[in-house]
């Protein structure tokens, strides 16, 4: 959607007009199939590289409008969030030194991103989810300020609500409300297109679906979200989540997210993808009209097929058709592999590539009957398998054969990968090079999500969860440097923290968010063992929907007892009568500088955190104690 002029729809006129330019189009695609004016001579692969800015602090910083004015080039664009960028790769013939030019001009343009940033302390990182992005830095004031992205985020918050609910299930559990679809900036991918002849499309992209799930599983970069530990490719479930416009309702009704694998093998032509999604999905947005296509056809002109376009970009696809114009004039299709994740490396992500295109150009020849040998349901559990567990799963196979993810990469896929690039005649030692990173990852099975976890595993042992992360990215961003592939990569240290200083955390990120409450009707008896189970000083009072309504701490409860343990009536006494109806509170975009000075202004020893009325967490000298501890530390890793 980055170059097309798009904006939201005002009025049901607009709507309808806009409506039967999609049909047009639709008609116009569907008349140059017919009439051969499709590009199959030399087909092109190309990639598009996302990519997260972060400061010196190694967390997320909105400066890509100024960076994109300082790199002056123009393969850098937007994306919706400030603090990521998008480089978009030239296409180059599927042959020969393909792969080994794409490295080298992905590579180029990262250089140059580094060298431009160097100067402000800016670092990019190569991963799927950044693992000190904090849910502050998701608010509306980082949305990059460009009329596209404010109508999409309009769009789909007047189709779903202002309520963004989040909710996903892996070895921790994230459960959280946000206020807008900001949620998807978390994600950042190396999308891989392949050019494809017309006459081949539907079982090229029959076969993309099939390999979906071992790709994926072969890749997995992005296991933590908010500091949980989620799905080796969380991912997956936040696209989904974060871009659906389907609501809730009390009947069993059948509604495909806008995020979507799929819902069964394609047949025909790859119109059908097409008019599937015109079908499934409402218009979100609209663009300015072009001269009528039939017009333009019948001048010999390919047309942009503007209307079309506008509407897939609003329809996110694992596998997305694509349709584009040539330099030359001609037009040509494309399926776009969005299953890849950004890094660990950029010799991952190649190898990635090879592995995916190698495969797609070989496996039907293997499997000309795809279809009819494997049940579309399971091409698209072992999509979500992959997601949830990487490498660590089993697949249901060609003719439900149950094998390891391994040992079909290994004995399987790798074979017919090599087989798939040297039919393209790609150079050899590129070949090795690229699929012996294949290899290697298979074999150890170390991922960039079990590298994630792995590190996280120790490094908890040692440090807070807050300091985790910014181990996890600082050391991400030092072996991306060293350029080895991730089965190389030594797990995270503490000596990875050398550059960090505490004091740059938000309240957000050391706040305690693991609560125990009261509310305001319950006996002081309960208080008083919470308080001595849990070994805590202050327990927050709330009412049923969360809402902050006091503040009780031992001090309170030791008067309490001390006064009237020999009163009948202070029985009867409840939480209300003893707890601070007004507690000092601060908000989770707070720093640590500000929560130090609030409570030794106001002679506090706790501070509840509150946003929109809600407890979200709570801050206690402990927390304070862990940061002293951290800055200790890092003086003497220093």
């Amino acid at each position: 959607m980055g170059s097309l002029n798009v904006h939201l729809i005002s009025s049901r006129a607009q709507l309808n007009d806009f409506t039967r330019q999609l049909l047009k189009d639709i008609h116009a695609l569907d008349r140059m199939l017919d009439e051969g004016w499709f590009d199959d001579d030399v087909l092109h692969i190309g990639a598009e590289q996302e990519m997260c800015l972060v400061n010196t602090h190694y967390k997320p910083l909105p400066c890509a409008l100024p960076m994109l004015e300082a790199l002056e080039n123009d393969f850098f664009t937007t994306e919706l969030a400030q603090f990521n960028l998008e480089a978009n790769l030239p296409p180059l013939p599927f042959t020969g030194t393909c792969f080994a030019d794409m490295e080298d001009n992905l590579n180029e343009l990262l250089g140059q991103l580094h060298r431009v940033g160097q100067s402000e302390g800016i670092e990019y990182v190569l991963t799927g989810i950044l693992p000190t992005i904090r849910k502050f830095d998701l608010e509306m004031g980082n949305l990059t300020p460009l009329e596209r992205y404010h109508a999409l985020m309009e769009a789909i918050s007047k189709m779903r609500g202002k309520v963004h609910e989040l909710h996903i299930v892996g070895l921790d559990e994230l459960n959280i409300k946000h206020d807008s679809a900001m949620l998807e900036s978390c994600n950042t991918s190396f999308q891989v297109h392949m050019q494809v002849r017309p006459d081949d499309f539907i079982r090229k992209y029959n076969v993309a679906q099939a390999l979906a799930g071992p790709a994926l599983a072969i890749a997995v970069n992005s296991p933590l979200l908010f500091g949980k530990r989620l799905w080796a490719e969380t991912r997956v479930a936040l696209f989904q989540q974060s871009i659906d416009t389907r609501v809730a309702t009390e009947h069993i009704r059948d509604r495909s997210a806008r995020v979507m694998f799929g819902t069964s093998w394609l047949e025909g032509s790859v119109v059908e993808l097409f008019k599937e999604d015109i079908v499934r999905f409402r218009v979100m947005l609209m663009s300015d009209p072009e001269e009528d296509v039939f017009l333009q056809l019948d001048k010999g002109v390919a047309p942009a097929l503007r209307a079309l376009m506008v509407h897939n970009s609003t329809v996110y696809r694992w596998n997305r058709p694509c349709y584009g114009v040539s330099p030359g004039g001609r037009p040509h299709l494309r399926i776009e592999n969005r299953v890849f994740p950004s890094g660990p490396t950029v010799l991952d992500e190649m190898a990635n590539s090879a592995f995916w295109l190698g495969l797609m150009t070989e496996f039907d020849h293997e499997y000309p009957d795809l279809t009819r040998q494997m049940e579309f349901v399971h091409a698209k559990d072992n999509f979500i398998s992959a997601a949830r567990d990487g490498l660590n799963t089993d697949f249901t196979w060609i003719k439900g054969k149950k094998i390891s993810v391994c040992k079909l990469i290994r004995e399987e896929l790798l074979p017919l990968a090599r087989a798939g690039l040297q039919r393209n005649q790609v150079n050899k030692d590129d070949i090795d090079r690229l699929l012996g990173v294949i290899e290697a990852r298979n074999e150890t099975r170390q991922t960039g999500a079990q590298w994630v976890y792995n590190s996280h595993t120790e490094l908890i042992k040692e440090t807070s969860r807050e300091e985790v992360s910014i181990a996890l990215t600082s050391a991400m961003i030092k072996n991306q440097k060293s350029g080895k592939p991730i089965h190389e990569w030594e797990l995270a240290k503490l000596e990875d923290l050398r550059h960090w200083k505490p004091y740059s955390m938000l309240v957000e990120e050391f706040m305690t968010t693991d609560l125990f409450t009261v509310q305001q009707d319950d006996i002081p008896e309960l208080v008083a063992d919470i308080l001595s189970w849990r070994r805590i000083k202050h327990i927050p009072v709330e009412d049923d929907k969360g809402r902050l309504k006091g503040l009780i701490n031992y001090r309170s409860l030791l008067h309490f007892y001390s006064k009237n343990c020999h009163i009948p009536h202070a029985r009867k006494v409840t939480v209300k009568e003893l707890m601070i109806k007004d507690p000092v509170t601060i908000g989770p975009g707070a720093t640590i500088r500000e929560a130090l000075t609030l409570m030794q202004d106001k002679k506090v020893d706790c501070l509840p955190v509150v946003k929109k009325d809600r407890l979200i967490g709570i801050i206690t000298e402990g927390n304070f104690m862990s940061i002293t501890a951290s800055l200790l530390k890092s003086s003497e890793i220093t």
